[in-house]
């Protein structure tokens, strides 16, 4: 190895850190540990008896072109079909508006690559996806983090800072936002919320980011208009995957926008992986074709809703005075709440002895705040675990409190 490695490193290198999920999620995989820590879809939702009927038809009736490469915009078939399910939800595209990506996650690095140059402003909420922030800060971005209410994003809030920086003849080179089940906190946006920041971003030109991979996990309560069809001028760039709602493995999203943005897209993604999977997103696309998608998500939806419910009453049943949490109508979190004293940090490795994991609240916040927070997984631990954790977890907390 040579021994000036440090010195030749990029900036970019330099600036990265370790996602902090990942690392604990090494510290999980005792098996008697009860993991809430992983944004884990659960696997008895994987059809995997349907996927070997697909795949196999994938490589009988279209395998030379599975097989070879593809185009770096995705599966035309695939992008029709997103199409016609976003078109439903009042979107107005084309296959011209969507790029395919490995995974949304590469969507958010594509972001940064293409609109952040170091010292940028963004702005985030507080708190907000842990995959966001690391890859925004990876080119250098300077993170502005904006406080929620319950419901969400507090546009007041946000028109300050817009404010704010414009007499200081800065602009951010976008707001990202998780309108749907909104990781970690759970919280849904109201659509008179949404329909604020949409005017807001309107009047000072900026443009949102709306990252929506659990909008379809929805258990109860009326579903909200996305920003996208809200805004209907192209004034937002939406990502959406199958990670959550089909198979994590296949590692499929997509990013939607004005063709311009697309185009850029595009351009990027060339310079990464030339393309994403033909062979998965055949199989996505013929999945979906002959009806299993929709089928196989209703399963899903229940099997979370179930957990959520059993998490919620083992909360109040456990739970000491001073805890909080959010009940999500859908996706795959709770956001607890610690007394003001407490640090979640500080909690972890007694939590780890009593064999239960969580994630800490304060890498979910830009500005290092969050610390009496922590984020819990509902959805892959079966249910008798998700009670059994509860009580440990809770144990752990009393413990602690003054």
């Amino acid at each position: 190895m040579i021994s000036d490695l440090q010195t030749i490193l990029s900036t970019n290198v330099k600036g990265m850190k370790k996602s902090a999920i990942r690392e604990l999620l090494k510290l999980t995989k005792d098996p008697e540990i009860i993991s809430f820590a992983g944004g884990l879809p659960a696997p008895e939702t994987f059809p995997k008896s349907e996927l070997i009927e697909i795949v196999k038809q994938v490589i009988e009736e279209d395998g030379d072109k599975a097989l070879q490469y593809g185009s770096t915009e995705g599966d035309d078939r695939l992008r029709e079909l997103i199409a016609e399910n976003y078109n439903d939800e009042g979107f107005n595209i084309t296959i011209e508006n969507i790029c395919v990506t490995t995974a949304s996650q590469q969507g958010l690095d594509l972001l940064g690559k293409i609109f952040v140059n170091r010292g940028d402003k963004v702005l985030v909420g507080l708190p907000s996806y842990l995959g966001g922030l690391q890859a925004f800060n990876a080119y250098g971005a300077d993170m502005i983090g904006i406080k929620f209410d319950e419901y969400g994003m507090r546009s007041d809030k946000l028109e300050e800072i817009l404010a704010e920086l414009k007499t200081k003849g800065e602009k951010p080179k976008f707001i990202y936002i998780i309108p749907d089940f909104q990781n970690p906190a759970g919280i849904t946006m109201p659509e008179f919320r949404r329909k604020e920041i949409i005017d807001i971003v309107k009047k000072y030109e900026v443009l949102i980011v709306e990252d929506s991979p659990y909008k379809q996990i929805r258990f109860e309560g009326e579903d909200q208009k996305s920003l996208f069809a809200l805004d209907g001028e192209g004034n937002v760039i939406n990502l959406g995957t199958f990670s959550k709602i089909f198979v994590p493995g296949f590692r499929i999203g997509w990013v939607i926008a004005h063709k311009e943005i697309v185009d850029k897209f595009v351009l990027a993604k060339q310079g990464t992986d030339l393309c994403t999977s033909p062979f998965v997103q055949k199989i996505s696309a013929k999945y979906i074709e002959q009806g299993y998608f929709a089928k196989n998500l209703k399963r899903t939806i229940q099997n979370y809703k179930e957990k959520k419910e059993i998490m919620i009453k083992a909360f109040e049943k456990y739970m000491p005075e001073g805890v909080t949490w959010t009940n999500p109508d859908g996706g795959l979190f709770l956001f607890v709440t610690l007394p003001e004293y407490m640090d979640s940090e500080k909690l972890f490795p007694k939590a780890i002895e009593k064999k239960v994991a969580f994630v800490i609240g304060s890498v979910f916040h830009c500005d290092g705040s969050g610390k009496n927070t922590m984020r819990i997984n509902f959805s892959y631990v079966n249910k008798e675990q998700n009670l059994e954790g509860v009580k440990r977890l809770a144990e752990v907390i009393k413990a602690e409190m003054k």
